[in-house]
């Protein structure tokens, strides 16, 4: 006879209560992160584009972003953010045993942090440097998943990692079975073969702690006053802010981030103007085309493969109309369901719910006319994938863009933004990628050679530029090569069409209340739209991080860079924006 199902529960519950082999494994600590938080540690897992097959999506196996190792080196500049980071994972920790009625020990405490920090150096270490991932043909590295068991062992205290068994435990979660054969893209392996020897010197308490540590971490700014008081130092060292953000501004941008359409929704509605969608891109690209005929350094093949390029790239402009439809938008958040009272609850349900949104697209094709980012943003976009630009809703406002005011100040404004994102499709990294948006060369080898030696003049350029609120810490220029490429031909551009404009139509009238030419306001707006202040501690961080150049020298770089500014302003030949050494690739 069948006993009471209650009965057998009682008893399984007993059984796992007296299980002392009950083993702890390192795949389900970071499956469990990844799927259900959707936090990365150790292993980078994620489901996104094929590079080589635009349609298609494919696993991802790659590097983690961590702070600059330079962080982890605790002297000079680095030495308060060093302290603060440590104090901060004290503070943390003291604070969680006494709410759970913990005993507090702050020497073993301390210990524990110590041993953390150690890893996390030895991790930052072992990461591939931004200059390592600059190349995406180098890193794109196809193998089939037994291939990472065969060829890149983790072990941690005798056991070894079993990536099909991590994979797995991932991907279960959307119902999606995967096999020894499924193709991943391994985005890192000098990484992954260097983090071998970083687990040989640490415990399994010691990535059991870093993992927590790292998670908590994350979570505290969701989290109550006192919990968010821990990390206040921290943020003070780190960025120089002594305040947090205004609540308000806070819960505008989160719910920004995790509801994009929705918000995007409500934006448009209220603050967007259908004439703000008249962009002069069709003026700007067919600038970009007519230059490719002067660029003696490339052949006539290359000229006819990247014009063929640009007149492929798609331009999203405002905003999805899908984001009007009730219907649409709906469907788009059934399965997230808010308590205004559980605001923390609500953050760890769209952490699964992002995370689940991505890896439930691995069977599924590409939807190329997708957009990539939500209306209320001030930014734009382009992407490799899809050969896409994007200008949404909430850039195309003055500074940027106004129907009212000077064409002089829209083309340099919205229209050097442009110029930008064009060039991105031809920028060191865009430049690998086709019309379709697949990583395939269309070079011949002696253009693409020319182009190399053209990009490291920008290279070396911003690499003089040194800044004394960053304590006369020199800009990386291979690092922000892409951007700094694309500034200074939507520069250019933009001027370009601004002038054919000026051709066609005639001079605009002057300004009233100001001397200043239409040139000059052209070069003026742009220089408008990239205003903005550090902090010493910002200053340091937009350095080592960003893959922009600090906004000074976005604008200081790109004008000595183009005579016409000097000729638009009469500087005489001993001026700092009178270039000798003019860098010139688009």
């Amino acid at each position: 006879e069948r006993e009471a199902a209650a009965l057998t529960k009682a008893k399984t519950l007993y059984k796992s209560c007296i299980n002392e082999r009950k083993t702890w494994r390192l795949e389900d600590v970071i499956a469990r992160l990844n799927e259900k938080y959707g936090t990365q540690l150790l292993v980078n897992f994620f489901v996104g584009t094929d590079d080589r097959d635009s349609t298609s999506y494919i696993i991802h196996q790659t590097t983690l972003g961590l702070l600059s190792r330079d962080y982890y080196v605790c002297e000079g500049p680095y030495a308060e953010a060093c302290r603060a980071y440590e104090q901060f994972m004290f503070d943390l920790a003291k604070l969680i045993r006494s709410d759970r009625g913990l005993d507090i020990n702050e020497t073993h405490i301390r210990e524990e942090v110590t041993r953390v920090v150690d890893l996390e150096r030895d991790i930052a270490n072992a990461t591939d440097t931004p200059e390592d991932r600059n190349n995406p043909v180098l890193l794109y590295n196809k193998m089939e998943l037994g291939e990472l068991n065969r060829n890149f062992t983790l072990e941690i205290d005798s056991q070894i990692f079993n990536w099909s068994y991590f994979t797995a435990k991932i991907m279960d979660t959307v119902n999606i079975s995967v096999p020894e054969s499924e193709k991943i893209i391994n985005y890192s392996p000098n990484y992954y073969r260097r983090l071998n020897f970083v687990l040989a010197k640490y415990t399994k308490r010691d990535l059991q702690n870093y993992m927590v540590w790292r998670f908590a971490m994350n979570m505290v700014v969701g989290m109550s006053r006192a919990y968010r008081d821990t990390r206040k130092a921290f943020r003070k060292a780190l960025s120089g802010t002594t305040s947090e953000v205004a609540v308000w501004r806070q819960c505008a941008l989160y719910v920004n981030n995790n509801l994009d359409k929705a918000v995007g929704r409500l934006y448009v509605q209220e603050a967007f103007s259908e004439k703000s969608k008249e962009l002069m891109i069709k003026d700007i690209r067919e600038v970009f085309i007519s230059n490719l005929n002067d660029l003696a350094w490339m052949d006539e093949e290359t000229k006819r493969a990247a014009e063929e390029k640009a007149q492929a790239i798609r331009e999203r402009i405002g905003y999805s109309d899908d984001i009007m439809n009730d219907e649409y938008l709906n469907n788009e958040y059934k399965d997230l369901s808010y308590s205004a009272e559980e605001y923390f609850k609500n953050i760890l349900q769209n952490l699964e719910y992002g995370t689940k949104k991505y890896l439930q697209k691995l069977r599924e094709k590409v939807n190329k006319d997708e957009w990539v980012t939500g209306a209320a943003v001030v930014n734009a976009f382009y992407s490799a994938s899809k050969n896409q630009i994007v200008f949404p809703a909430g850039i195309l406002q003055p500074p940027f863009f106004s129907k009212g005011q000077p064409k002089s100040l829209n083309y340099g404004g919205i229209g050097m933004v442009i110029g930008h994102e064009i060039t991105h499709g031809f920028d060191d990294k865009g430049s690998k990628y086709d019309k379709d948006g697949n990583l395939k060369n269309w070079w011949t080898p002696q253009s693409f050679r020319k182009f190399l030696e053209l990009s490291r003049c920008f290279a070396n350029q911003y690499s003089k530029f040194s800044w004394d609120l960053a304590n006369g810490l020199h800009l990386n220029g291979n690092n922000t090569l892409s951007e700094n490429i694309a500034d200074n031909a939507g520069i250019r551009q933009a001027y370009q069409a601004y002038k054919k404009f000026v051709k066609r139509n005639g001079e605009e009238p002057r300004l009233p209340g100001t001397d200043l030419s239409h040139d000059q306001l052209f070069f003026l707006n742009f220089a408008q739209i990239w205003c903005g202040s550090y902090r010493p501690q910002q200053a340091l961080i937009s350095i080592k991080m960003d893959i922009h150049s600090p906004v000074m020298f976005r604008v200081l770089g790109s004008l000595q860079n183009f005579p016409e500014f000097a000729k638009a302003f009469n500087c005489n030949k001993s001026s700092n924006m009178v270039s000798d050494n003019i860098c010139h690739v688009w």
